[in-house]
């Protein structure tokens, strides 16, 4: 096959993508009715209801522009050879295949920092500021990229290290090794999430004695939960938004509330929210989720080795010679397509699980208590009470707030 084709192959399937996206985002925001809701109408006053809006106006336009300047240096980089001449002046000075693919990636990365770095400024002192979310200082925010540089390098590096000694030993079928390994570091990462990375970011401390802890550890042992800790974590000194995560499997289930949610939330609320998480454990859907994430690298590193077995690809990147990185550069656009399937799906199979795991909460706690607090949550964070059905299909793990409140109703 001719390497134009294979050029041109990528070149639309980057184009297929960013006018994809596009025109969901504009059904999306077409989509926006007036009405407030019968329901909402005394968590949202027009007021409210119209700062939501604007929200979604100044969101959407920093990303369509973010998004278009990035699609742009892609295809810059794919017509002007941009990847393959960067790898050939690697290879000219470094004989290390490691270091080359290293170093490769590294120059990338630094330049998406950079690129990236003004529109991360602006959503988060303008936008998120004029919206009263942001509370995020200078510091703060320098040190998190700084910190996010280490840790990606750190783990990408242990990773691409891992994977090409992999590929050196096993030539020929060594996607299943890497299959294996990539599985076992997402199922580590589960379990020692909130142990190793949270708290380089965050602050976590143990919640403390009181009825909160003791409704959420009553709870807990009336419907056969083990929770590990309970913790509170420090999200209030990024932003307003309330949240919380629960990570871990086994024994090394956590809870982890942010300090936002606690204060904007009553005790029946959080713990209604609990038992919405718990639900999730009791249906086995983060087990089976699982079982999906890594049936899915399973396809993706059976893929990878396809396209590393193609030296055409490097031919169609503006490279003469095939490289580990290449290949990945060549993969990831090829994918690119499979991943939306599988992306499609994985939503679609998620919002059944939330439906269920409301159900649940319903059922062993108090459905009502989860309601109010599902309603706070959206008008606090100034969601889309009418997202377009096509948008949700696609981008949406979570069913809109109104369809969780009718399933919840009935």
């Amino acid at each position: 096959m001719n390497p134009e084709i294979f050029l041109w192959i990528f070149i639309a399937l980057v184009i297929f993508e960013f006018f994809f996206s596009t025109i969901l985002d504009y059904l999306n925001d077409k989509n926006w009715k007036d009405e407030i809701p019968e329901n909402l109408k005394e968590f949202y006053n027009k007021k409210n209801y119209a700062k939501a809006r604007d929200y979604k106006i100044e969101t959407g336009k920093i990303s369509f522009i973010s998004t278009t300047v990035s699609i742009v240096i892609t295809l810059c980089f794919l017509w002007f050879e941009g990847f393959g001449i960067l790898s050939d002046y690697i290879t000219v000075d470094y004989s290390s295949p490691f270091l080359q693919t290293a170093i490769f990636f590294f120059v990338l990365f630094i330049f998406n920092t950079i690129i990236s770095l003004p529109f991360s400024y602006y959503s988060t002192f303008y936008i998120e500021e004029k919206f009263g979310f942001n509370k995020t200082t200078l510091k703060t925010f320098i040190t998190d990229k700084i910190k996010g540089i280490f840790l990606s390098m750190c783990i990408g590096g242990t990773l691409l290290g891992a994977a090409m000694y992999l590929l050196s030993i096993f030539e020929e079928g060594f996607w299943i090794w890497l299959w294996v390994g990539l599985s076992a570091f997402m199922i580590f990462m589960n379990m020692f999430y909130a142990e190793l990375i949270v708290p380089i970011f965050n602050k976590l401390t143990p919640l403390k004695e009181g009825s909160l802890r003791e409704k959420i550890e009553e709870y807990s042992r009336k419907v056969g939960y083990s929770l590990k800790n309970i913790y509170v974590i420090d999200g209030s000194k990024r932003s307003t938004k309330a949240n919380a995560f629960f990570s871990g499997l086994g024994p090394k289930k956590t809870i982890a509330l942010y300090d936002t949610l606690i204060e904007k939330h009553g005790e029946e609320e959080l713990v209604a929210v609990l038992a919405h998480e718990v639900g999730h454990y009791k249906k086995k859907h983060i087990f089976s989720s699982m079982i999906f994430s890594i049936l899915e690298l399973g396809i993706m590193c059976f893929l990878f080795e396809m396209c590393m077995n193609q030296p055409i690809i490097a031919e169609a990147l503006g490279s003469s010679q095939m490289s580990f990185h290449l290949g990945l550069i060549g993969f990831s656009f090829l994918y690119s397509p499979i991943g939306l399937i599988t992306g499609i799906l994985s939503n679609v199979y998620s919002r059944k699980n939330e439906f269920e795991a409301d159900e649940y909460a319903k059922d062993t706690y108090d459905g009502s208590s989860l309601e109010l607090a599902l309603k706070k949550l959206s008008v606090d964070s100034l969601s889309n009470l009418y997202p377009h059905p096509l948008f949700v299909f696609v981008h949406y793990s979570h069913p809109p707030l109104l369809k969780r409140l009718e399933a919840m109703a009935k």
